[in-house]
């Protein structure tokens, strides 16, 4: 009995153990392991295409050899996904950017004396002289009026208006010559160092608020209103020219309404500039590439500011426009179309539509913010047709009194 009860203790301590080496050896983190074989030629490898890689990226003119070695497409198929350089830029951006730079550091000075700069471009007499004559009264000091009549003298009606033009050249929708036009105006504008805000206008733009509203809102504002949109489609980034490359990137091409009301420091850069407008000036044109139809003035300087103060911007002007029939001009209103109601939905309207030239045209809505807070959009309408002075004179007082 002894030596059987020995025997099957022994029995059990040998079973003890060996279950605990079993369970000892199940348990994650067991103090012995299986050793495992490192895979180095997965390392090796992985460090091989880097460094090809990293050599192909830097030493781009180099033997191509390498390239091919990890792509059938050779050193350009590893570029189309490597990050781009960045691109040197030219003396000339260098000094442009510096001097921009400068002007734009500089401070507003906003006085009592400080006044708004209307600057007319119209090819003859001004066919609402009268409204705006109304619209100025009681405010002298504080505007000045410059007009560029491109074909005929113009006939005044108004006292303020009276000696205001400055010298004109032919202008031709579409061309160089409007953009000329215009820095013509803002060269005669800027000589008056009082004046501290600039707003272009065609002979049909009519005022749609009173003279105190417009003076505070513009006067006030912490942006200049240039229009400014992407529009990927053939009206919008397909008339970029390969020849405005490399200062101009395809990529920062923009798009806008002509219209703008600027600040002092922006008038300032937009006439200092040279490089950029010289690209517009000698590429941007109908026909140049490909029968591409490039319309400067709807492009110089929505490009200009987005490239070099995109910030500083609003991105919508200040002057209504009716594009809603989709037409190479926008509606022109007639007499009959001139209502209280008409233009106190103008005077409303608090969002801007953006329709681009892809496919059926994509519409985007943007809220019109002044300083921060949502106000209504526009001071200034447009295409309103000569024959509707009387009316618009009859209603003036109270369309301008909205709030």
């Amino acid at each position: 009995m002894l030596c059987n009860r020995g025997l099957y203790e022994m029995k059990a301590i040998k079973g003890w153990r060996l279950g605990r080496t079993n369970y000892m050896q199940s348990l994650p983190g067991g103090r012995h392991r299986a050793p495992t074989r490192k895979p180095v030629w997965i390392i090796a490898v992985v460090s091989l295409i880097a460094v090809l890689v990293i050599g192909a990226y830097m030493f781009p003119h180099h033997s191509k050899a390498a390239c091919y070695m990890i792509s059938t497409n050779g050193c350009k198929g590893l570029t189309d996904w490597l990050p781009p350089s960045p691109r040197e830029l030219s003396d000339d951006e260098i000094a442009a950017r510096v001097v921009i730079s400068e002007i734009l550091s500089s401070p507003r000075v906003i006085k009592k004396t400080s006044k708004i700069a209307f600057m007319f471009l119209t090819p003859g007499t001004l066919p609402f002289e009268k409204l705006w004559d109304h619209f100025f009264q009681g405010h002298e000091g504080k505007f000045s009026v410059y007009l560029h009549a491109s074909k005929d003298t113009p006939v005044h009606t108004s006292r303020y208006f009276v000696n205001r033009e400055i010298r004109s050249d032919e202008v031709v929708w579409g061309r160089i010559s409007m953009i000329d036009a215009e820095r013509r105006l803002l060269t005669s504008a800027l000589k008056d160092p009082e004046n501290q805000q600039f707003v272009l206008l065609s002979d049909s733009c009519v005022p749609l608020r009173s003279f105190e509203y417009m003076y505070n809102y513009m006067m006030y504002s912490n942006v200049s209103y240039v229009d400014c949109f992407d529009d990927p489609g053939p009206h919008g980034i397909g008339r970029h020219m390969d020849h405005m490359l490399p200062e101009i990137p395809k990529e920062d091409f923009r798009k806008g309404a002509q219209w703008f009301a600027m600040k002092r420091q922006h008038a300032v850069i937009t006439m200092a500039d040279s490089l950029y407008y010289s690209k517009f000036r000698d590429y941007c044109g109908p026909g140049v590439e490909s029968n591409k139809n490039c319309i400067a003035d709807e492009h110089y300087l929505p490009t200009f500011f987005y490239m070099l103060d995109p910030g500083g911007i609003a991105n919508w002007t200040v002057t209504y426009v009716d594009w809603s029939e989709k037409k190479w001009h926008p509606r022109t209103y007639m007499p009959e179309d001139i209502t209280h109601e008409l233009l106190k939905n103008l005077t409303s309207i608090d969002s801007v539509s953006r329709v681009t030239s892809e496919g059926t045209g994509e519409v985007t809505w943007t809220h019109c913010m002044w300083n921060g807070i949502k106000r209504p959009c526009y001071l200034f309408g447009r295409k309103f047709h000569a024959d509707t002075l009387d009316k618009l004179m009859d209603l003036f007082a109270n369309y301008t009194s909205i709030a």
